[in-house]
C-alpha cells in the first residue's frame, strides 16, 4: 500500500515539474511570466522581473530583483548580470548578480558580483567579487576578490585577494593577498601576501610575505619574509628574512635569522643562529654571521663569533665566548697552539 502511494506520489511530483518547466518555458517564449494571484507576488511561470514567492522559469534574463524560492532549468543569460536574488536558488546552474541565502546547483552556482550564504554545486561555485559562508563544489570554489566563512572543492580553493575561515582543496588552496585561518590542500597551499593560522600543503606550502601558526608541507615550507611557529617539512623549509619557533625537516632549514630550536635530517644554516640548532650533517653560519646558543652536528662551521655551546665531531668559530666539545675543535682567533685542540675549545 506504502509502496503504491510513494509511486502515485512520484508521478505527480514528476508531473508537476514537468508542467513547471512548460509553464515557465511557454511564457518565456513572450519575454513575460504567469503570475498569481498578483504581478510581484505569489507564484510565478516564467521571466517575472521582480518578484516575491514561489518562482519557476526556464532562464533568467533581464532580471532586477528575485526573493523567495527561485527555480531555474537553465543557466542564467548574459543580460542578467546585475540582478538580485535573495533566498532559495534551485535550478541547473543558478546565478545572478548578487546572490543572498542557499543555492543550490547541479552543475554550478555562480555570481558575477557576491555571493553570501550557503552555495552548493555538483561542479563550481564562483563569485566575481567577494564570497561570503559556506562553499562547496565538486571541482572548485573561486572568489575574484574575497573568500570568507567555509569553502571546500574536489580540486581547488581559490581568492584573488584576501581569504578568511577554513579551505579545503582535493589539489591546492590560495590567496593572491593574505589567507588567515586553515588551509588544507592535497597538492599546495599558498597565499601571495601572508598565511596565518594552519596551513597544510601535501607536498608544500608558501607564502609571498610571512607564515605564522602550524605550517606542514609534505617536501617544503617556505615564506619570502618570515616564517614563525611550528613548522614541519618533509624536506626543508626556508624563509626569506626569519626562521622563528620549532622546525623540523628532513634535510635542511635555513633563513637569515634562524631562532628557536631547528632539527634538520642534514643540515641547518643562516647568517645568524639563536636558540638550538641540531643537524645530522652540518650547522653553518657564514662569513661574518654569528650563533647564539647551541649547536649539535657532526661539523659545525660557524664562521663567526659563538657564543654558547657547540658538540660535534668537528667545532669550528673565529671566536667563542663559551665552549667547543668534540673530537677536533677550532678557534680561529687564539694563540697559533690554542687554535686546534682536541676535546674541547674556547677562546684564550
Amino acid at each position: 500500500m506504502s509502496s503504491t502511494r510513494n509511486a502515485r506520489n512520484r508521478r505527480t511530483m514528476r508531473a508537476g515539474i514537468a508542467l513547471a518547466v512548460l509553464l515557465s518555458a511557454g511564457a518565456g517564449l513572450f519575454g513575460g511570466s504567469v503570475d498569481f494571484p498578483a504581478k510581484t507576488w505569489g507564484l510565478s511561470f516564467g521571466n517575472s522581473s521582480e518578484f516575491t514567492g514561489l518562482r519557476f522559469n526556464f532562464r533568467d534574463s533581464k532580471v532586477v530583483r528575485i526573493t523567495g524560492v527561485n527555480i531555474t532549468f537553465w543557466m542564467p543569460a548574459k543580460d542578467n548580470k546585475d540582478s538580485v536574488v535573495h533566498g532559495l536558488s534551485l535550478g541547473v546552474a543558478p546565478g545572478a548578480g548578487d546572490l543572498k541565502g542557499v543555492h543550490l546547483g547541479l552543475l554550478g552556482v555562480a555570481a558575477n558580483k557576491s555571493a553570501d550564504g550557503i552555495c552548493v554545486a555538483g561542479l563550481g561555485v564562483a563569485a566575481g567579487t567577494s564570497l561570503f559562508g559556506i562553499a562547496a563544489g565538486g571541482l572548485g570554489v573561486a572568489a575574484g576578490d574575497d573568500l570568507t566563512g567555509l569553502a571546500f572543492a574536489g580540486l581547488g580553493v581559490g581568492a584573488g585577494r584576501d581569504a578568511l575561515g577554513i579551505a579545503v582543496g582535493g589539489l591546492g588552496v590560495g590567496a593572491g593577498g593574505d589567507f588567515t585561518g586553515v588551509a588544507v590542500g592535497g597538492v599546495g597551499a599558498g597565499a601571495g601576501g601572508s598565511m596565518a593560522g594552519v596551513t597544510i600543503g601535501g607536498l608544500g606550502a608558501g607564502a609571498g610575505k610571512d607564515m605564522v601558526g602550524l605550517n606542514i608541507g609534505g617536501i617544503g615550507l617556505g615564506a619570502g619574509k618570515n616564517l614563525t611557529g611550528l613548522n614541519i617539512a618533509g624536506l626543508a623549509a626556508g624563509a626569506g628574512e626569519r626562521l622563528t619557533g620549532l622546525t623540523v625537516c628532513g634535510l635542511a632549514a635555513g633563513g637569515k635569522e634562524v631562532t628557536g630550536l631547528t632539527v634538520a635530517g642534514l643540515a641547518v644554516g643562516g647568517q645568524v643562529l639563536t636558540g638550538a640548532q641540531i643537524a645530522g650533517g652540518m650547522v653553518h653560519v657564514p662569513k661574518d654571521g654569528r650563533m647564539v646558543g647551541f649547536a649539535a652536528s657532526p661539523f659545525n662551521y660557524i664562521r663567526g663569533p659563538q657564543t654558547g655551546l657547540s658538540i660535534g665531531i668537528v667545532n669550528y668559530a673565529f671566536h667563542v665566548d663559551g665552549v667547543q666539545i668534540g673530537l677536533v675543535n677550532i678557534v680561529r682567533d687564539n694563540p697559533r697552539y690554542l687554535k686546534v685542540l682536541p676535546v674541547f675549545n674556547t677562546s684564550f
